[in-house]
Order: C-alpha cells, then structure tokens, then sequence
C-alpha cells in the first residue's frame, strides 16, 4: 500500500484508510465478528489508518476497535471524534465543544478504545457558543498532557482552520469529498495545502452511490440512513443514476471498478488527500485498496471532473435534522 504523510505529526499513513462508521451503524444490519475479521484483513494488507468516533454506536465502534488494536497499537494511526451528543438510537443530535465537555469526552473514548493516546483528535461538528480559539486552547492542552498527538476539524470553513491554526496547528481537515461532493475544492483544500494540513475525505464513493452497487434505493434496509437522504430520494436519482452510468463508461474504459477510479481521481487530484472509504466486506475493501493502482492523466481527470460539475448533482448531502454543526455547504 502506498503511503501518505500527515505532515503535522510526520506520521506516515495509508493512502486509504478505513472508515469505521457503517460496522456499528447507520448502513443496515453489522456483525462484530464479521467487522473485526475485515479490519484485520485491511491490517493485513496494508493499511494502518482507521477512523471512528464517540457517536458512532453511541460508543460501540470504540469498543469495537479497542478488541481488533490489542496487540499492535504502535503500528496503527486511530483517529476519533467529540461534538455530537445524541442519544442511544436516535439521529437527532446537538453539539457541545466546552473544554470541559472536551475533557470528558476525550477520557471516555480513551477508556472505550483501551489506549492512553489518541494519534489525532477531532472536532467532529462546531457550536459556535464556544469560540474556536477556546475550544483548541482545551485540545492544545490535551496534546501537552500527551492524550493526543494531533488535532483535527471536521466539516469547517477555511476561516475556521485559520482561525484554529493560529492557536495551534491543525493536523488534519475531515470533510466530505468525492465526485459528487466537492464543495472542498472550492477554498478548504487550497488552505490545507497553505498551511501543510492533510485532508481526510470521508464518504469518498459518495455514500457507496459511486460504487455502482445501489440499484435501487428500496434494496436498501429499513433503518439504513440514505433511505432519508435527499440525495438518494427517488427525484434526485433519476438524474443521479445518469451521472453513474457515465462514470461506468470511463470505469470499463480504464479497465476498473466504479469505485476504483473514483478513488483513484481522488489520490491524483491531491497528494495531501486520504480517502476512508468504510465497508464491512473483504472483497469491497480489496477491491478499494486496488483503487491506488489505477493511474489517472490529467485528462481522465479533467473528464471525470466535467461529468461531476456540481450543479449536475441534485440533492442535498444531509436531511435536515443532520446538518448541526456544519459550516460547510450541504
């Protein structure tokens, strides 16, 4: 596997990770034993950055991630996240960055992962009660206490990076970012790149849309999430699905997988970009890895950024109940 470097903390990584989210919910029906198994066979095969966060099962894929780290701990770089406060089975959800919610935050997810260090720490959803400057003095402090090694963002505007970097230095940027979400092109990734901040693009195969393997949104499960999403609804799919058969075309054409090459646009577009693409299946996740093989020119990426423009994409990325704390367009 190729590897990436997140400059801040001249820490090496995989140039994909492995988002943890859908193995504890929000994507249908998940199996603990089935999940551990596919995260030691990305272990195995090469990568070493893996993504999860307090809400994420109400702190299940902590828990989860704490039985598959036991042993080489060293060898990994976990990233997790503070913010959203939601109840057990709920979607609806509010937002707190106080220092001290920060602090107790941070223990918890120390306790559930069964490590004394987080490698990078972010702010998964910003309250604007609690002034950014306030918020990265209390996560400065927790990286002088060595409870974390760096900080990260999610889902902010450049402003707010400025802002956070001058108090201390922001390591990595999360935000969605893939063909059909590219809202990040617009001014946060030329501020990463300003600054020597790595960007994680979360949601890289567009919630699996890019995958080529939604059929039909009825397919999906009851209590799946993009059942509710406006992007998925069946208005915006009609001229969706067209987008993905012309991402098929350029896909058969390079003698790759759907979502292949849009991980692939991603890596060459950027070489400060790492996408965590999650799934819970060891053939998707091999067949993601071998997105780092696939070469792009400038041209095939010029083409699949036509195909993408935004204003061709419709819907909205969140329901309404899921943009709090979003600085970023949705």
């Amino acid at each position: 596997m190729q590897k990436r470097k997140i400059e801040a903390l001249e820490q090496d990584v995989s140039a994909i990770g492995l988002g943890c989210m859908g193995m504890s919910e929000f994507y249908g029906t998940s199996d603990d034993a089935q999940s551990l198994d596919t995260l030691e066979f990305a272990f195995e095969n090469g990568i070493n950055f893996f993504d999860t966060a307090d809400m994420y099962g109400t702190g299940h894929n902590e828990e989860l991630l704490a039985k598959f780290i036991k042993g080489k701990r060293e060898q990994l770089v976990m990233g997790t996240k503070f913010g959203i406060v939601r109840k057990p089975d709920a979607y609806e959800r509010t937002v707190d960055n106080s220092p001290a919610y920060i602090k107790q935050a941070c223990e918890a997810s120390l306790k559930r992962l069964g490590t004394d260090y987080i490698d990078l720490y972010y702010c998964h959803r910003r309250n604007q009660d609690t002034p950014i400057e306030e918020m990265m003095e209390a996560l400065a402090g927790l990286v002088k206490a060595g409870k974390i090694k760096g900080i990260g963002l999610s889902e902010v505007t450049a402003e707010t990076l400025r802002r956070a970097h001058a108090v201390h230095p922001v390591s990595v940027i999360q935000s969605e970012y893939s063909l059909w979400s590219r809202v990040a092109e617009d001014d946060v990734l030329p501020t990463c790149r300003e600054l020597g901040v790595t960007f994680v693009a979360y949601s890289p195969l567009g919630r699996g849309f890019l995958s080529g393997k939604i059929p039909n949104i009825n397919a999906l499960e009851a209590g799946d999430f993009r059942r509710f999403n406006p992007r998925f609804s069946e208005e915006a799919l009609k001229q969706n699905f067209a987008l993905a058969e012309q991402l098929k075309e350029v896909a058969e054409q390079k003698k790759a997988t759907e979502a292949q090459l849009a991980l692939a646009w991603l890596l060459a577009k950027h070489d400060n970009v790492v996408p965590i693409p999650g799934t819970r299946n060891k053939d998707r996740l091999l067949e993601n890895i071998g997105a780092a093989d696939v070469m792009l020119t400038a041209e095939d990426i010029a083409a699949l950024d036509q195909i993408f423009t935004p204003d061709k994409v419709i819907g909205a990325r969140y329901p309404d109940n899921g943009v709090v704390g979003i600085e970023t367009p949705v």
